[in-house]
């Protein structure tokens, strides 16, 4: 499997919210670079992210658009995010099932047919503004 297949199938899982399916593809060392916050490293930490995220969202991404370099080592996406905010974080706006439409992007690499590297970017205070409004 190429690795614009690999991020492709992981991008699916996410929309199909199998979260097994999308672990089943990240090395066991991943790497993953929030848009805000620490760096996680492992899949135990990977696995609790989205555990967390499961339940304070319910995301959905449409129009990605998948970059690839000729090595076929990394692959960016661009994509909308189409989510439902349900459960309030510190710091941020209360969560009462606000909606939000939300351009953001990743960069992914790739190590032994495994996804070693997930970075995530996003404006967060757009974010912040669409779900203040939409309360």
């Amino acid at each position: 499997m190429t690795s614009l297949e690999i991020v492709k199938q992981y991008y699916s899982a996410f929309n199909q919210q199998n979260w097994k399916g999308m672990l089943a593809l990240l090395h066991a060392e991943v790497r993953h670079e929030t848009n805000q916050g620490e760096v996680r490293t492992g899949l135990e930490k990977f696995t609790e992210f989205l555990q967390h995220m499961d339940e304070s969202y319910h995301e959905n991404l449409t129009d990605m658009v998948f970059f690839t370099e000729p090595e076929s080592k990394r692959v960016a996406v661009e994509f909308t995010v189409n989510g439902i905010y349900k459960k309030g974080e510190e710091g941020l706006p209360p969560a009462k099932n606000q909606k939000y439409v939300l351009p953001a992007a990743a960069f992914l690499e790739l190590s032994d047919e495994k996804i070693i590297r997930v970075t995530t970017y996003y404006n967060l205070p757009l974010w912040i503004k669409l779900v203040s409004e939409e309360v």
